[in-house]
């Protein structure tokens, strides 16, 4: 019965301790015309799209709207 209570205890501090659930992304986002996506990533509020033509696409991660464009030399 101690084994239990020591196990229960444990998990609770463990799953409060947990790092909160990410942002849920948007179900669809508009690239610019003719943009091709290569790679993603996604930040604590915002989310990026790397395209095929260099640019770097940095996304709201609430709204789904375009923040910034990184061109890359």
């Amino acid at each position: 019965m101690i084994g239990g209570v020591v196990t229960v205890v444990s998990l609770l501090v463990i799953r409060l301790n947990a790092d909160p659930a990410p942002l849920p992304l948007p179900e669809q986002v508009t690239l610019p015309d003719g943009a091709i996506a290569t790679a993603f990533t996604v930040g604590s509020d915002w989310f990026g799209i790397v395209t095929k033509d260099d640019h770097i696409l940095i996304y709201d991660q609430v709204t789904g709207t375009l923040r910034q464009t990184i061109v890359l030399d």
